[in-house]
This record gives structure tokens, C-alpha cells and sequence, in this order.
């Protein structure tokens, strides 16, 4: 057989003729270039299938991220849209306040103004579910800016408001608004006959009359800026009550503060007595705003 032929012999177990399978060289070339053009056509295959299932396996993937994204989404514009109601009911809260505030310290003294009422601009949540995915998340973008803002404006206001009141605490804190000493108005401030000679003389307190003895509070915080004595007067004290505000205490049979202590309203400053020009046991109780005498009665509860 010629150079051009191969001989496939089978020979088999027992007794039986070999066969002789002769196959020439291009039938044998081409099955073997088939062979493998059939295993790599098969590993492709199983390579392309692999891949398709992959594919469909980030695929799936993707489409249950999509959908928790959508639902974050969502949850997250129902927070920005409760936040928006939790700043309206700040701003209504503002707004109370600065109105108990007006009543309070009377509609003459100034307050700061509030600032403005309900953002038309703020989203709501209806309104976003149903736009898509990328409008929802530049709206939710935007209203978490405008949030931001009214959240910055709303501190400031607090902040301005919080300083009125603490001024507005400290100005209460520091106005007389309790009796030094109970007991009965022997005499009243203004105009009055001298007790001690003829004519008038303009008295620029009250003269309130108790036991000897008796414990004088202070009507207000303050800063003890006298205690002394003086011929007319006798035992003085006198306190610095700030926002131009001094009250007197005159007859005093003897000071309990020093001069210099800070003291709170209901603090004991002296005792009832009949030191100096008097006619009994009383103190004289002296309010002044700028130097100025005023009546006492405006400030007794």
C-alpha cells in the first residue's frame, strides 16, 4: 500500500480474522482537524453557556439592587418629607414662642421678628413616587439643600430668640416684684406733710410699718453697692439691681449683706428697725430708674 494509505488493524480476543481498515492520509488529516474543530466548537459552546449564565445570574443581581435602590429611594423621600413637617411645626413652634414672649414682657418691648411661614417649595411625597428614579433623586437633592437652609435659618432664629429670653430672664430676674416686708403702708410715695416739722416735703418711697426685728428680703437679684449709715436715714441699704434699676432700705435696725455680694431675690438684706429720723419701727423702701425716684407700688405683687 502506497505511502499515501494507513492501515487500521483491529485484532480481537479470540480466534477470528483482523480486520484491515486502510484510511488514506487527507481522510485521516481531515478527521483529526475535525476532532478538533469539534472539541474547541464544544468548548466554546460551553464557555458561551457559562457566560450566558453568569450574565443572567448579575443580571438578577442588578435587577433586585435596582429595586432596594427604588424602595430606598422611596423610603428616603418619605424622611426629607417628614422632615419638612418636622421644620413646619419648628417654624409654628417659633412662632408661639415670640407670641408668649410679646404677652409676657408687654407688646411695648421689642422682640426680634420670626422668619417666614411655610416653604411652598418643600417636596412632597406623592408628588415624587411617581417620577422616575433619576427626577426622584434630583428632587430629593434639592429639597435636602432648601432643607439644609431653612434648618441653618431656624437655628439662627432659635439662637436670636434664646438670647431675647435670656435677656428678657435676666431684666425679670433683676426687676423688684416682691414686698420687702409685709406689713401696712403708713405712708406713700409723693407729696406728703412733714412729719418731723411744718410744710410738705416729697417723700420718695413708701414707709412700710411691722415688728421690730423683722426680716427684709430683697425684691430682685442684684449687686449690694451700699450699706451704711446715715443721721436722717439710719441703717441704709442699697442695691444694684442692673438695667438701671436701684432700690433704698432705710431705718434698718441692722444689715445682714456687705457691700459688694450679689444677692437673690427673697435673700435676707437687713432687719426692721427705728434707726435715724423715725417714728416707729418701719423701713423706708425706695425704687430708682436712673437716679430717678419712682413709685414702689408699680412693682409690689
Amino acid at each position: 500500500m502506497s505511502d499515501n494509505f494507513f492501515t487500521l488493524m483491529i485484532i480481537p480476543r479470540r480466534k477470528s480474522p483482523v480486520t484491515k481498515i486502510s484510511l488514506s492520509s487527507n481522510l485521516v488529516r481531515g478527521l483529526f482537524i475535525g476532532s478538533v474543530l469539534a472539541v474547541l466548537l464544544t468548548l466554546y459552546v460551553i464557555y458561551d453557556y457559562a457566560s450566558i449564565q453568569r450574565d443572567r445570574v448579575e443580571l438578577a443581581r442588578l435587577r433586585q439592587q435596582t429595586a432596594l435602590q427604588s424602595q430606598e429611594i422611596t423610603a428616603l423621600a418619605a424622611q426629607v418629607d417628614a422632615f419638612a413637617d418636622r421644620m413646619e411645626e419648628f417654624r409654628q413652634f417659633d412662632k408661639k414662642i415670640r407670641i408668649l414672649a410679646a404677652d409676657r414682657v408687654g407688646r411695648d418691648r421689642k422682640i426680634p421678628l420670626g422668619i417666614g411661614g411655610s416653604n411652598n417649595e418643600r417636596i412632597r411625597l406623592q408628588e415624587l413616587i411617581d417620577k422616575e428614579d433619576a427626577g426622584l433623586v434630583s428632587e430629593i437633592r434639592q429639597s435636602i439643600g432648601r432643607l439644609n437652609d431653612d434648618a441653618n435659618e431656624q437655628e439662627r432664629s432659635f439662637g436670636e430668640l434664646l438670647k431675647f429670653l435670656q435677656e428678657q430672664k435676666s431684666f425679670l430676674a433683676a426687676t423688684p416684684s416682691i414686698w420687702p416686708v409685709r406689713g401696712w403702708v403708713t405712708s406713700e410715695f409723693g407729696t406728703r406733710d412733714n412729719p418731723f416739722g411744718s410744710g410738705t416735703e416729697f417723700h420718695k418711697g413708701i414707709d412700710i410699718a411691722t415688728r421690730m426685728g423683722k426680716e427684709i428680703q430683697a425684691p430682685a437679684d442684684g449687686l449690694v453697692v451700699e450699706v451704711a449709715y446715715r443721721s436722717d436715714d439710719g441703717n441704709i441699704v442699697k442695691i444694684d439691681h442692673g438695667h438701671g434699676v436701684v432700690t433704698s432700705y432705710a431705718h434698718l435696725s441692722r444689715a445682714a449683706v456687705k457691700q459688694g455680694v450679689r444677692i437673690k431675690r427673697g435673700d435676707v438684706l437687713g432687719f426692721v428697725g427705728d434707726t435715724g429720723r423715725s417714728t416707729g419701727a418701719h423701713v423706708h423702701y425706695a425704687v430708682y430708674v436712673n437716679d430717678v425716684p419712682v413709685n414702689p407700688r408699680k412693682y409690689l405683687k
